[in-house]
């Protein structure tokens, strides 16, 4: 069975630049002039005050996008050209951690609760186990495993409209839990292993306040 991409006469196809440029036309002035290699102070506000990052890494494996988040200011301003945020506990399938040992390149998108601008960063990141560090970004007396080091290269700020279109800050788009499969429910059915969804949900709460941090 051919792909849906398949079935796209040629003609319809953007594959070069130049299609691309046409398709589009030019960028807007003010999209260019926000681009800077360096974390102004404007910049900066932004990071300080944001509890959530989406963190992009590209590996052996292909592409990798996960998600970060800690109370706002959890991704620290080092300097101008510097970023540091600390590694928290996950699941330890380690697939960003894991792309970085290969390809250094990371890309952060920011998102701040009620704003409508997200803020980007590309650069390049270590991991850093150096005790002091990790210790300065304990939480409720957990130290993260590493902190990540990240060299700003370019950093700009992305205007509102894909939050306004989505309406993703209005509560009434918000939908409840309940009209979407279970955590425990997924596994169940994707596990190739006996699994228990039911008391995997009923036990998560409590799992997750053992394990939060």
């Amino acid at each position: 069975m051919n792909s849906f991409i398949d079935q796209i006469a040629p003609e319809h196809r953007v594959q070069s630049i130049t299609q691309l440029e046409e398709q589009y036309g030019a960028a807007a002035p003010a999209s260019l002039s926000k681009e800077i290699g360096y974390i102004s102070e404007h910049y900066r506000a932004f990071i300080e005050k944001c509890p959530f990052v989406l963190v992009a890494t590209s590996g052996p494996g292909g592409l990798d996008c996960s998600p970060r988040g800690d109370p706002a200011g959890f991704v620290r301003v080092q300097d101008e050209k510097t970023v540091l945020m600390p590694d928290r506990r996950g699941n330890n399938r380690l697939d960003t951690l894991r792309n970085l040992m290969h390809d250094p390149r990371i890309s952060l998108l920011f998102l701040i609760p009620g704003v409508g601008e997200t803020l980007r960063i590309n650069g390049q990141a270590a991991l850093v186990s150096d005790p002091a560090l990790r210790e300065s970004f304990a939480m409720k007396g957990k130290v993260p495993a590493t902190v990540m080091v990240i060299t700003v290269e370019r950093i700009y700020f992305q205007c509102q409209k894909a939050l306004v279109r989505s309406g993703i800050w209005k509560p009434e788009t918000q939908i409840p839990r309940t009209d979407l499969p279970s955590t425990g429910e997924i596994i169940q059915a994707l596990s190739k292993e006996p699994f228990d969804g039911k008391a995997y949900d009923e036990a998560y709460p409590e799992r997750m306040k053992q394990t939060i941090y």
